[in-house]
C-alpha cells in the first residue's frame, strides 16, 4: 500500500474513532434552550491523530468526525460548522508544533512527553479560547440568540471546554506513549 492510501485510510479511521468516542462516550450536560455541552475526551484523539498522521490529515479526521457526529446529534446539528473548524484548527496547531520540535525523530521518553504536552496545551489551548468566542459570535449573530442569553451559554460552554482540555492533554499523552513505537513502523512520517 503507498503512502497516500495509508494516510487516506488512516484519516478515515480517526475521524470514525472521533466519531464514536464523541457519540459514545461522553456526558452532556443540558442548557437552557435545547442546546448542551458535553465532557469528553475527543479532542485526545484529535490531537493523538495529527501527531501520528501529521497536522493536516489529523486536523482533517477531528474536523470530519467531530462534525458528523454532531451533525448525527439532534442537540449538537447547529454546532457542525464551527465544530469542523475548531477541531481542524486543534489537529493543526498541536501537529504543526510536534512536526516542528521533532517529535518523529525522538524515542526519549522526557523528550516525547515534553513535545506531545507543549503541542497539545498550544492546540487545546487555541480551543479553550476560541471556542467560546466562536460559539459566543455563531449564537449571537447567525442563530440570533439575546446577548445575555449567548453569553450565559458561552460561560457554561468556557468551563467545560477547559475542563475537556485540560483532561485530553493527559489522555493524548498516554495515547501517544501506547502507540508511537507501533505506529511509526505502520506510517512513518
Amino acid at each position: 500500500m503507498n503512502r497516500q492510501t495509508k494516510l487516506l485510510s488512516f484519516t478515515v479511521m480517526f475521524a470514525a474513532v472521533n466519531f464514536v468516542v464523541f457519540t459514545y462516550a461522553k456526558i452532556n450536560i443540558p442548557l437552557p434552550g435545547g442546546s448542551a455541552v458535553a465532557i469528553h475526551v475527543a479532542n485526545a484523539v484529535v490531537v493523538l491523530s495529527a501527531w501520528l498522521i501529521g497536522p493536516v490529515y489529523g486536523g482533517l479526521a477531528g474536523a470530519v468526525g467531530l462534525s458528523i457526529a454532531d451533525i448525527l446529534d439532534p442537540i449538537y446539528i447547529v454546532s457542525a460548522p464551527k465544530t469542523f473548524f475548531l477541531k481542524f484548527m486543534i489537529g493543526f496547531i498541536a501537529g504543526t508544533i510536534a512536526q516542528k520540535m521533532g517529535l518523529h525523530k525522538t524515542d526519549d521518553p522526557k523528550t516525547i512527553t515534553k513535545i506531545t504536552a507543549l503541542s497539545a496545551i498550544a492546540g487545546l489551548g487555541f480551543n479553550v479560547i476560541f471556542e467560546p468566542v466562536i460559539s459566543y459570535l455563531y449564537r449571537r449573530f447567525i442563530l440570533r440568540t439575546g446577548a445575555e442569553a449567548a453569553a450565559i451559554l458561552t460561560t457554561w460552554l468556557g468551563g467545560v471546554t477547559a475542563f475537556n482540555a485540560v483532561v485530553c492533554v493527559f489522555v493524548s499523552i498516554l495515547l501517544y506513549r501506547a502507540l508511537y513505537k507501533r505506529f511509526r513502523t505502520m506510517m512513518p512520517l
